[in-house]
């Protein structure tokens, strides 16, 4: 979804406003829905659809309830303009950021597990977009406020995000030809087999028989797109092992897909296959390390995000001992880098 514009959200307001109108000789026969886009312009057509709905349209003092109903030139009438979830979405909201790294030219987050990324059906405020409008005045001349990347709803850790246009046309840039680094840290079910390091090249698309979820799909039968990662099992347990992941391409989804995919859904991760396990309720996955060269000074930047408290008890639970300097220890593979 594309912001909403800035005349929208000026002239709707917190309380919205009431404005009166006159159907003109040109606009005689034409449906109401139609006549309206043509004399409230910045509006959608669907968003006065909805107001129709409500009864918030009336010709002569009436509630015209019909999108479809015929207008006749010299008709008066009233439109209530009500803001909707989407025209406040793009709103600034003075939420809690845990920063890790600031700088002119960008920021370094620790995203906790809950916190949406960007404003989507059902989660139209409360997002990270609205805490960095919040945050930083300049946030609203950049595209997405500034974010590059994303992390799902329930999987916590790093995040960089822009604070200037050429930091954030450089990092999409960066990102694209694999020069930034990101590994995560997962819980998985059953005990990882054979070698310690696995490289998982599977092409990811949607899923064809479920549009909720990705799958490893062949790409000359559905839709889909490269995905690589690396994973090394760091840990092992009865019920399942600790594993490292680092990105070679950013999927939607990607680590959980091809977890799965190799027997290893992720613990709690019940879209792909995930059981509650070790008191955790979300899928266990953290961005733990995020590396890459600073887009504007080309300062080399390695930060990490130590695992957060229901990840540490999840390890407890299962009997593996969390060293953070081992993890932090264990090498990049080459191409991440």
């Amino acid at each position: 979804m594309q912001p909403p514009s800035e005349d929208l959200l000026e002239e709707t307001g917190a309380e919205g406003e009431t404005r009166s109108f006159a159907i003109p000789a040109a606009l005689h026969g034409e449906r109401l829905d139609r006549a309206l886009a043509a004399l409230v312009p910045g509006f959608s057509r669907s968003y006065l659809q909805q107001l129709i709905d409500e009864g918030a349209v009336r010709l002569a003092g009436s509630a015209s309830l019909k999108a479809s109903q015929k207008v006749r030139a010299g008709d008066a009438g009233e439109i209530d303009l009500r803001p909707t979830p989407q025209s406040q979405a793009f709103l600034p909201e003075p939420l809690p950021l845990d920063v890790v790294h600031e700088d002119e030219h960008l920021l370094v987050i620790a995203k906790p597990a809950g916190l949406v990324v960007h404003p989507a059906p059902g989660n139209w405020s409360g997002t990270l977009l609205n805490a960095l409008l919040a945050r930083d005045a300049g946030a609203r001349l950049l595209p997405r406020a500034g974010i590059v990347h994303r992390l799902d709803k329930d999987t916590s850790g790093l995040m960089v995000v822009a604070r200037t246009r050429p930091a954030m046309e450089r990092l999409v840039a960066m990102i694209a030809a694999r020069e930034v680094s990101r590994q995560y840290v997962a819980l998985a079910h059953r005990p990882w087999e054979g070698a310690v390091q696995r490289r998982v090249e599977a092409a990811i698309g949607r899923d064809p028989r479920n549009r909720l979820r990705m799958a490893v799909v062949d790409p000359q039968r559905h839709p889909g797109k490269p995905a690589a990662t690396v994973f090394r099992r760091m840990q092992q347990a009865e019920a399942g092992c600790a594993v490292l992941c680092t990105l070679e391409t950013g999927r939607t989804h990607q680590i959980r897909v091809h977890m799965a995919h190799i027997g290893h859904p992720l613990v709690a991760d019940a879209l792909y296959g995930g059981a509650p396990a070790g008191g955790l309720q979300r899928q266990a996955l953290h961005a733990f390390r995020l590396a890459f060269v600073h887009p504007v000074t080309g300062e080399p930047l390695a930060l990490h995000a130590p695992l957060p408290p229901d990840l540490r008890a999840a390890w407890a639970a299962w009997g593996l001992g969390y060293n953070e300097s081992d993890w932090l220890a264990s090498p990049s593979p080459a191409a991440a880098a």
